[in-house]
């Protein structure tokens, strides 16, 4: 049996927040017709959201031409960035994904991010070994439920879970058919009741216990 985990990448498996803050920031500092400030805070309170939403809540003063287009610019300046200085992974990444395959899941990564994100996070830190497959908004531009199951089908999934950490997650996950696992260690709160974790190395136990031995 093909037993997968799909993971969320942001507040689950790392904080890039100010990497991306600070990226977005010497971007814009290019854009002497754009004054805008981003800050850490402002990322975190974005993530996990869309790249179109973000750009409406970030952007919202500018048209939607002009928001899309900052959008486009500071993920092409943000990529490069996250390629280069890496973010903050969650304690016990590494030895969570080894100890995961070692009793045969297979992992996976969907994230509303756009394209190239999901990339510079495994080049930086030398961790695309542990990922058979990934998915992303600014691929597809469909929701992460639909992409979540893009990636169960296309695997042959035959028993899978998604982990995520915040209530956008948890609604995908149920869109996708699939057991929720809420990382709470991220960056937000999920309103049900459903199995969670407090750290990564509690992963393996949790998703034996929903998926089977």
């Amino acid at each position: 049996m093909k037993r997968g985990i799909l993971f969320d990448l942001d507040g689950t498996l790392w904080d890039s927040a100010k990497e991306v803050a600070v990226s977005w920031e010497e971007a814009l500092r290019k854009r002497p017709d754009i004054q805008k400030e981003i800050t850490s805070e402002m990322i975190r309170g974005v993530m996990g959201k869309s790249m179109h939403e973000i750009a409406d809540i970030l952007f919202g003063e500018y048209d939607l031409k002009t928001r899309r287009s900052l959008m486009d610019y500071c993920c092409e300046e943000e990529n490069e960035y996250i390629r280069l200085h890496g973010g903050r992974l969650l304690e016990g990444l590494e030895e969570t994904l080894k100890a995961l395959r070692a009793e045969g899941f297979c992992l996976y990564i969907v994230s509303n991010c756009q394209v190239g994100y999901i990339e510079a996070f495994l080049e930086h830190h030398g961790l695309g070994q542990y990922f058979d497959d990934f998915e992303c908004f600014g691929k597809t531009e469909q929701g992460k439920g639909h992409n979540i199951r893009l990636v169960a089908e296309r695997n042959h999934l035959e028993q899978a879970l998604y982990v995520g950490d915040t209530q956008g997650d948890y609604l995908a996950a149920a869109e996708a058919g699939l057991p929720f696992v809420h990382a709470r260690m991220g960056y937000g709160a999920v309103e049900a009741q459903v199995p969670y974790i407090t750290a990564l190395p509690q992963l393996p136990q949790e998703a034996r216990r929903i998926l089977g031995e």
